[in-house]
C-alpha cells in the first residue's frame, strides 16, 4: 500500500546540507508511493510509473547497496533525475516550477484561492479551511451542498488549538504511515472561542449540521511543504479531486478538463498517477479502526477468508462502489471507486477490475453481482462475465451484508453449510427476493442461505428514489401508514406545497407510484423530517447524520416498536406515534433523537431474544456456533452490518445492549460496514455457490 512519507525522508528533506532538501518527491524503501504507480506484477521499476525516470548515478547507488534504506526503491528519485512540481492554470498554461511553482501555491492558497494539488492518488481541492467565503465558493463550485468537507491539519499542535480533542487512540491512527483521514466527533472539541482558530466556527463551514469532521495530517513531502511557509492556513480543506460523485482525477490533462471550473490554479507534477487511490476515511471506535471508505493506506492488502474456494470477482453495489478478488484464503478489496451512475465511475471499475486480477495475478472463475435489476454494477459485471465466458451469480443485497460480517470473523466454510450467524442488516436500500426494498433486516444466515428472522413492516414511499432526497416525504409515507393525520403543525406537512400532498395522498392511497420498503434509512428520514431536523438533503443519509448529532445523551425516556408478528414483521406505528405526541407537548428534538435511538436498541435486543427462545433446538444449535468468533453466554454472535451502523450512537447503544444480555456483538473492522464492504459478501456467497455447484456434479 502507499503509506505516509517516513521520518528518515523527512528528515532529509529539511536538511539544507542534503541533497534532497526540500525535494518533494523523497522516498524510500520504508514509505512512498506503490500501489499507485504500479503497472503491472511484479513490483519492479520498469512496472510502475517510474520507468520514465533513469536514475541519476548518486540513486543508482543507493538503489543497488543492499546496505542503502533505498536498496530496490522503486520510486527512487532526487531533485537530477526525477519527477518536479509545476503550477498550471486551467489552460495548462505553465505559471511556475520545481521550488518557484510550491511558493505560488503557497501564496495562493493563504490569499484564499482554490488550489488543486495532486498527491499519491490523485489531486485533492485544497483552500482555507477558515476562510467563510472560500469554503462556500469551493461548495458552490464543487456542487457539494452541505456535505462535510475533511480538513488537512499542519500538525498534531495545529489541531488541538483548532479545538479538535483527539483520544489516544486517534492520534495514534491519526499519524500512522497510512495517514486516513479519521472522523471526529465534534460535540467532543473545544468550544473555546478565544482560540487562535476562531473555536469551532470553522467546523461548522467545513461539517454543517454533522456530528463528525474528518481531519488529516500530511502524507506526501509536498503537503508537508505546503506548510513550510508560516503564511500557509494551518488548516486547509482537503477534498477529493472530482465533481459530485464522480472518481478522483489522476491524470494531468483529465484534471485541467474536468477541475477547469473549480481550481484557480494546479499544482501538478510529471509522475504519472497509473491508479487512482482516493483517502481512506475511518473512525476509532471501541479502541479500533472502522473503516468509512478503504483506500490509500490499506489497499491492496487483503482480508483473510476462513476457507478456500474457486477465485470469484465480486462488483460490490452501485453506491461505495468497491469491487473484491477472491483467490484462495484472501480477499483482495479494490480501492474506493465512487458512486455508479456516472459514465467515468462505470469506466473506473472496469479498469479497477482488470487491474486487480492483474495484480493478484488470478483469472475469476465467476462473477458475483447484487439482485438488483437496475444497477450499474451488476451490469458492468455481466458484461465482464461475458466477455471472459464466465457464470453470473447474484446476490441479495443484504445477505452480502450479513456474509461480509461473518467473513471478516471467520465464520462459515468453503461449502456454505457452515453455522448460522444472526446479523442486523439495516441500511437505506436494498433489493429484496420479494421485490421490494429492504433495509430493517435481521437474518439468520450462512453462505449458503439466510432466512429473514425479522424486519421493520414495509411502509410504501411515494414516488421511490425521491424520498431519499426527500425525508418529509418518508415522513408523511410513515404518518400515512400509521393512521396519523397530516397536521399543518408537523415540519414535514409545513414544508410540502398543498398542491404536493394532494397528489402525495393520492399514491398513497391507491399504491400509484409507490414502493413498498422496510427501510431503517428511511425510517431515520421520517423521524428527521418530523423533528425539523432536514426535509431536504444534499448528500446521501444527511437527514440521518444529522438526528444523530443533536442526540442528548443525558435525555430521559424511550419509544417502543410493536413485537415482532407472526411473519416477523415490526410495525414502527407506536414510535411514530408517541414522536407526533411529543412533538405535540414540546419536547426538544434532542430527546426525541435519543428516545428514537433507544427504540431500534431495545427492538434489536427483543429480536435477538425472541431468535433464542421462539426457534427450534436444531436452528438454535445451528445459530449457537458462529464458528471462528468467540461467543458470549447466550451462545450466539450478533453482527451489525449495513450502512446505519456508521451511526455510532446506534452502533454503540446496540453492542452495551446485545452483551448486557448475554450475547457477542461482532462489527466491521476491516472492511466498510456500508455498501463499500458489499463485494466481500458476495465473493464469499458466489464461491460457496460454485464449490457446492461442484461438488453435486461429483
Amino acid at each position: 500500500p502507499d503509506v505516509a512519507v517516513c521520518a528518515d525522508c523527512l528528515r532529509e528533506m529539511r536538511d539544507p546540507h542534503d541533497r534532497r532538501h526540500n525535494y518533494p518527491f523523497v522516498t524510500c524503501t520504508q514509505c512512498g508511493p506503490r500501489f499507485t504507480i504500479t503497472r503491472r506484477m511484479p513490483y519492479d521499476r520498469p512496472n510502475t510509473t517510474m520507468t520514465a525516470f533513469a536514475l541519476c548515478a548518486d540513486c543508482q547507488r543507493e538503489y543497488d547497496d543492499p546496505a542503502d534504506r533505498r536498496h530496490h526503491a522503486q520510486p527512487l528519485a532526487c531533485p537530477v533525475c526525477g519527477p518536479h512540481l509545476l503550477l498550471t492554470d486551467a489552460a495548462g498554461a505553465v505559471l511556475a516550477t520545481r521550488d518557484g511553482a510550491l511558493r505560488a501555491a503557497q501564496e495562493l492558497l493563504a490569499a484564499g484561492a482554490i488550489v488543486a494539488a495532486k498527491a499519491l492518488g490523485g489531486y485533492h481541492l485544497m483552500c482555507d479551511a477558515t476562510n467563510p467565503t472560500t469554503v462556500a465558493e469551493l461548495r458552490r463550485r464543487k456542487r457539494r451542498g452541505d456535505k462535510p468537507f475533511a480538513v488537512l491539519v499542519a500538525g498534531i499542535d495545529d489541531a488541538v488549538s483548532a479545538g479538535v480533542a483527539l483520544s489516544a487512540a486517534e492520534l495514534d491512527v491519526l499519524a500512522s504511515p497510512q495517514r486516513p483521514i479519521v472522523l471526529v466527533r465534534v460535540g467532543a472539541t473545544s468550544t473555546d472561542t478565544n482560540s487562535h482558530h476562531g473555536g469551532r466556527e470553522w467546523m461548522q463551514l467545513c461539517a454543517p449540521g454533522a456530528a463528525d469532521i474528518g481531519v488529516m495530517l500530511p502524507c506526501t513531502p509536498v503537503q508537508h511543504l505546503l506548510f513550510d511557509d508560516p503564511a500557509t492556513p494551518r488548516l486547509l480543506v482537503c477534498t477529493s479531486g472530482n465533481v459530485a460523485d464522480e472518481p478522483i482525477a489522476i491524470d494531468d490533462s483529465e484534471a485541467r478538463d474536468r477541475l477547469a471550473t473549480i481550481a484557480d490554479a494546479f499544482l501538478a507534477n510529471n509522475r504519472p498517477i497509473h491508479t487512482a487511490c482516493d483517502d481512506s476515511v475511518v473512525r476509532v471506535h471501541a479502541g479500533r479502526v472502522s473503516f468509512v471508505r478503504r483506500a490509500r493506506g490499506y489497499v491492496p492488502l487483503p482480508v483473510a477468508l476462513p476457507a478456500g474456494g474457486p477465485p470469484v470477482l465480486a462488483m460490490g453495489g452501485d453506491l461505495k462502489g468497491a469491487l473484491c478478488l477472491a483467490a484462495g484464503d484472501l480477499a483482495f478489496m479494490s480501492q474506493h471507486l465512487g458512486d455508479h451512475g456516472q459514465l467515468a465511475t462505470y469506466e473506473a471499475a472496469r479498469r479497477a477490475a482488470h487491474d486487480l486480477c492483474e495484480l493478484v495475478g488470478v483469472l475469476p472463475q465467476a462473477v458475483a453481482v447484487d439482485a438488483h435489476p437496475a444497477y450499474l454494477s451488476a451490469r458492468l459485471g455481466r458484461e465482464l462475465a461475458g466477455e471472459w465466458g464466465l457464470p453470473v451469480h447474484e446476490v441479495h443485497h443484504h445477505h452480502a451484508h450479513a456474509m461480509s460480517i461473518a467473513a471478516e470473523h471467520g465464520v462459515g466454510d468453503e461449502h456454505g453449510v457452515g453455522d448460522e450467524l444472526l446479523v442486523f442488516a439495516f441500511d437505506g436500500t436494498g433489493y429484496g427476493p420479494d421485490g421490494t426494498i429492504w433495509g430493517g433486516e435481521v437474518l439468520a444466515a450462512t453462505a449458503g442461505g439466510f432466512r429473514r428472522v425479522a424486519h421493520l413492516r414495509p411502509v410504501a414511499l411515494p414516488g421511490g428514489d425521491a424520498a431519499i432526497e426527500h425525508p418529509a416525504r418518508s415522513a408523511l409515507a410513515h404518518l400515512h401508514a400509521s393512521g396519523i393525520e397530516w397536521h399543518p403543525s408537523l415540519a414535514p406537512v409545513a414544508a410540502t406545497a398543498a398542491t404536493d400532498r394532494e397528489a402525495l395522498s393520492a399514491m398513497l392511497e391507491h399504491r400509484h407510484h409507490t414502493v413498498p420498503t422496510s427501510s431503517v434509512g428511511r425510517l431515520f428520514d421520517a423521524v428527521a423530517a418530523l423533528c425539523g431536523v432536514r426535509q431536504q438533503v444534499d448528500y446521501e443519509a444527511q437527514a440521518a447524520i444529522e438526528l444523530e448529532a443533536i442526540a442528548d445523551p443525558a435525555a430521559e425516556g424511550a419509544y417502543t416498536f410493536a413485537p415482532p408478528a407472526a411473519d416477523g414483521s415490526i410495525d414502527a406505528t407506536p414510535v411514530i406515534a408517541a414522536v407526533v405526541a411529543d412533538l405535540a407537548a414540546g419536547t426538544p428534538p434532542s430527546t426525541i433523537s435519543t428516545r428514537f435511538h433507544r427504540a431500534l436498541v431495545s427492538c434489536g435486543s427483543h429480536v435477538a431474544s425472541w431468535y433464542i427462545h421462539d426457534t427450534n433446538a436444531e436452528t438454535r444449535g445451528r445459530g449457537g456456533g458462529a464458528a471462528g468468533a468467540d461467543v458470549g453466554e447466550r451462545g450466539v454472535a450478533v453482527g451489525l452490518s449495513g450502512g446505519v451502523f456508521q451511526n455510532l450512537l446506534l452502533a454503540d447503544l446496540c453492542t452495551q445492549a446485545l452483551t448486557r444480555e448475554g450475547f457477542t456483538v461482532l462489527q466491521h473492522r476491516q472492511v466498510p460496514t456500508n455498501d463499500g464492504g458489499l463485494a466481500l459478501g458476495q465473493a464469499v456467497i458466489a464461491r460457496a455457490a460454485a464449490s457446492q455447484r461442484r461438488a453435486g456434479g461429483n
